[in-house]
């Protein structure tokens, strides 16, 4: 299948295939003909699958079908999601396909200065990309009206549940128009899920595509069981590879990214940090640096990582096992996306043998266990220690036998 058969217009048409876009992922292929029809939508897809698309794109036909020409733009669609750097991302979106539709979009979230967000809404916009603190406090200042909203979309609502925004997200449904059309996208569907999505559509059409419980077969997963404290280290020995040229590294701590990236620039590599704690502009110049990949190493908490959208991203790493599994899923998601090859690894330490165990009954698959590195687990039963033993190198470790015939072992390659 390709987009031409979504009767999708020309002028999007025009933009995807400058966006070197000709196949649509399998939701796109089923949301794209439900958003055109009016219809309200239930998207059950887990990150990665190209469902930002699967929204975009039909909203930008159906707003330049319906465009009025006034002396002032009014907001017909509003995009709701729950960080920045996805709101970021989702705008990206919409000027790259509807860079052909004299359609007007902009984004607002917290965490800057609002004088340039609301310089852009008095120009006058079509469609409102908006974390839902900022998008509140905006209304609240008279600065935006949703009465003209045609089209709303709540996107990662299980995260939306995550953060707290939940609360916020109900006072946004008093306000919006009762006649619009609505799209609820979600990860995972929890009870309090469902109850939120039945708060908000109208006989919706709901579409799953790959449940949460599974990972792309285009990624390959491997675990290194490693004691705690030589965690740094085999991080180190694995980016000798040459062939990494980037990898995203997940940890559990906004503090503990911090001093990942503190150890590798020691060692002359590259890295920056992403999390909440960071400067917007800080972390949207991270993200750019990454992409272009000035920043080998970008080292990220959860919720920040929710919005990074990197083309063909090959390695993501576990540092620390996550203690959710669904966030195991999510993490490697951000590799293999679209069909393309990825590779995960997990950096696992005894205490976290329960989480993995735990990933490993959700996936159905059983991690394949790297053994041939130099810093292996010996620490197999932890017991509890004074807290400044906790996490010491362990100095009767083997020596690196990382270099096999002269050359880098390349980790994950069969």
């Amino acid at each position: 299948m390709q987009f031409q058969s979504l009767n999708i217009i020309d002028s999007i048409l025009q933009s995807l295939k400058e966006e070197g876009y000709t196949t649509p992922t399998p939701i796109q292929a089923q949301a794209i003909p439900i958003v055109l029809e009016g219809k309200d939508l239930l998207g059950c897809a887990q990150t990665g699958t190209g469902k930002t698309a699967a929204f975009a794109i039909p909203i930008l036909q159906l707003l330049s079908a319906g465009r009025v020409n006034e002396k002032k733009r009014k907001i017909r669609s509003l995009i709701v999601t729950p960080t920045r750097e996805l709101a970021i991302q989702i705008d990206e979106s919409f000027k790259a396909y509807g860079r052909h539709t004299g359609l007007i979009s902009t984004v607002i979230f917290g965490g800057v200065g609002q004088g340039a967000q609301t310089n852009a809404l008095n120009k006058g916009v079509d469609i409102l990309i908006a974390t839902p603190g900022r998008l509140l406090d905006l209304m609240g200042q008279g600065y935006i009206s949703l009465d003209n909203i045609e089209i709303f979309v709540l996107d990662e609502a299980d995260r939306m549940l995550d953060m707290g925004f939940i609360h916020d997200v109900k006072k946004l449904l008093k306000v919006l128009p009762q006649r619009r059309q609505s799209l609820f996208f979600s990860a995972t569907m929890p009870p309090e899920i469902i109850q939120l999505s039945n708060s908000i559509l109208n006989k919706p059409i709901k579409v799953e595509v790959t449940p949460v419980s599974s990972t792309a077969d285009t990624i390959q997963q491997y675990i290194f069981f490693v004691d705690k404290g030589n965690k740094n280290a085999l991080l180190i020995d694995v980016l000798d590879d040459v062939k990494i040229k980037t990898a995203l590294v997940f940890t559990r701590t906004k503090h503990g990214a911090d001093k990942i990236v503190k150890v590798l620039l020691k060692h002359d590599i590259k890295a920056e940090a992403i999390h909440g704690n960071k400067a917007q502009n800080a972390r949207q110049r991270a993200l750019t640096n990454f992409k272009a990949q000035t920043t080998r190493v970008l080292v990220a908490t959860d919720i920040a990582a929710r919005g990074i959208d990197v083309d063909e991203l090959e390695y993501v790493i576990n540092y620390d096992v996550p203690n959710i599994a669904e966030t195991y899923v999510h993490r490697i998601g951000r590799t293999g996306r679209a069909g393309a090859n990825g590779t995960a690894f997990s950096f696992c330490d005894a205490e976290e043998k329960a989480y993995l165990k735990d990933i490993e009954k959700l996936i159905g698959k059983k991690i394949p266990m790297i053994d041939n590195h130099p810093f292996p687990l010996m620490d197999h039963n932890p017991v509890k220690e004074p807290k400044q033993q906790q996490g010491r190198p362990n100095h009767n470790r083997p020596k690196p036998i990382s270099n096999v015939g002269g050359k880098k072992k390349y980790y994950g390659r069969r």
